[in-house]
């Protein structure tokens, strides 16, 4: 007898619909083709094992078992409900012609419970978009699927409640969350408020206007001076995620396994710290079956480096593409994935190798040639794509004593919200620019124009200064998005004054 059930195969952060065919004929043998890996491979183990333990078994029998298309390659041990099903089905021991109406996956214990999958949310589209009327899956997916519409979610926790439902012996109830009440309860209040934070106006008003304009950021400044918590409080000013961008936020972090149980969607931007060790594939992406990385973690949020020379040289070059192009392409000899990578960069570093500035702390030990070689360790072409730095000193004593708290982030991020309103009115009818730091070379010179006394102030910084040649355009990126925050037409003079301000590391013999 020939069964045909239905479940679906991850590729990069999209599912593609896999047939689990099932031919039962006389003989003996259990064949299991259409390119799985070899966890896929081992499933008949525990196949067998959970369906004795709940009172069923595989019958001596030849079984030929295809997972259609057959050169696309089938990973994990998602497949053990969807293949155990199909033997029962197949063997007479489940009659029902509900089997084509669902997508069903499920990793089996041995004693027939279920556990969770990865990326339920891509394979939930995926059923929805193919017109299934439902899936069955592992009860602590159920939510995370659930936040698709008009589909039926059923959440399991045995394979005999799946069983039990085929042979309608049972109702399953199927899940129901308000999505919109989950997205946005989570959009209310941020885990960490620039009120907490004594001083650094500078520094905060640096972070202001990289929030308003997507602009990356580097801060430099002894330990102890608070860039690490600065940096966490970023993310709070941000504007808020809309439901799209949090579907594929949430996408990526299902396939990558991330995601909390109990959570159905992420509805905060993200924020990812990784450790100076991580290595470049981690990062990045990749590995013989392709997972996201770090970047793509921190899709439509921030991602932040601390103690930036610390990380390896390959480490940070392989970023420099994705930091361009918004995305990462994974090749390899059969295939090749693409993961989303639109991310706010926010670094950190000391001055130094002994950790301070060359202005005559007496903690500073540093010879200018070793400050050079610590520096040095960031390329030109990562700086290049770096548009504010910024320096942070230690707050001092009467700031860090007075009980007066600083502004809220909630205040903070409704200026961030109206410039980037602004910026989206002026880039609708660019597909790939939403904000100023997206703008290239043709835009700068649409939408940056600057009078006689601005051009000649950038003038006499860049010659005065001694600012590189690639400080130009960021000058003006950055002033095109102070401009936005005080809801100014045309860039004034005194827009290009402090965007001159944020160039520390262009400045010749800033050391």
């Amino acid at each position: 007898m020939l069964t045909k059930v239905f479940a679906a195969a991850i590729y990069g952060i999209d599912a593609h619909a896999v047939t689990v065919e099932v031919n039962v004929d006389k003989g003996i043998g259990y064949h299991l083709v259409g390119l799985p890996d070899k966890a896929v491979s081992e499933s008949n183990y525990r196949i067998s094992a959970a369906l004795q333990n709940v009172g069923y078994r595989i019958p001596g029998k030849k079984y030929i078992i295809n997972m259609a298309p057959a050169d696309l390659r089938k990973e994990g041990s998602a497949y053990d409900l969807t293949i155990a099903i199909g033997i029962l089905h197949a063997t007479g021991q489940i009659v029902s012609d509900e089997l084509k109406k669902y997508m069903i996956m499920g990793e089996l214990s041995l004693d027939g419970g279920l556990q969770p999958i990865k990326g339920t949310l891509p394979i939930a589209l995926k059923a929805q978009e193919l017109g299934f009327e439902g899936i069955i899956l592992p009860k602590q997916n159920a939510k995370e699927a659930a936040i698709v519409e008009g589909l039926k979610v059923y959440g399991v926790e045995n394979i005999l409640e799946v069983i039990h439902f085929f042979e309608s012996k049972t109702e399953l109830q199927a899940e129901h969350i308000d999505l919109h009440e989950i997205f946005y309860k989570q959009l209310e209040t941020p885990e960490f408020d620039f009120a907490d934070v004594k001083g650094q106006e500078t520094v905060k008003r640096c972070l202001e206007i990289a929030a308003a304009g997507g602009h990356n950021i580097i801060m430099i400044g002894p330990p102890g001076s608070g860039k690490t918590m600065l940096a966490k409080r970023i993310s709070g000013i941000l504007p808020p995620m809309e439901l799209q961008e949090a579907l594929e936020t949430t996408k990526i972090h299902s396939v990558a396994g991330k995601l909390k149980n109990g959570i159905g969607i992420i509805g905060q931007r993200p924020f990812r710290s990784p450790h100076h060790t991580i290595s470049d594939v981690a990062l990045v992406g990749g590995g013989s079956y392709p997972q996201p990385g770090e970047i793509s973690l921190a899709h439509n949020g921030v991602l932040f480096l601390d103690e930036l020379p610390e990380f390896k040289r390959t480490v940070l070059e392989v970023m420099r593409q994705p930091l361009e192009d918004r995305e990462v392409n994974i090749s390899r000899a059969r295939f090749s994935v693409t993961y989303p990578a639109s991310f706010m960069l926010v670094a950190s570093m000391n001055p130094s190798p002994s950790g301070y500035f060359n202005d005559g702390d007496s903690r500073m030990t540093s010879s200018p040639a070793e400050m050079q070689r610590y520096l040095s360790k960031i390329s030109g072409p990562l700086l290049d794509r770096i548009d504010i730095h910024v320096e942070v000193n230690p707050v001092p004593f009467d700031k860090l004593s007075d009980e007066r708290r600083g502004e809220p982030s909630k205040v903070i991020r409704q200026r961030v919200i109206k410039a980037r309103h602004i910026q989206t009115k002026r880039f609708e009818n660019h597909d790939k620019i939403h904000y100023n730091a997206q703008m290239n070379s043709k835009e700068i010179r649409q939408y940056c124009r600057l009078d006689e006394t601005s051009l000649q102030l950038l003038k006499n910084a860049m010659e005065k200064l001694n600012l590189s040649a690639r400080a130009y355009d960021r000058i003006l990126k950055v002033a095109r998005t102070i401009a936005d925050l005080e809801a100014e037409e045309h860039i004034q003079s005194n827009h290009i004054a402090e965007a001159i301000q944020y160039r520390s590391l262009d400045r010749d013999g800033w050391i």
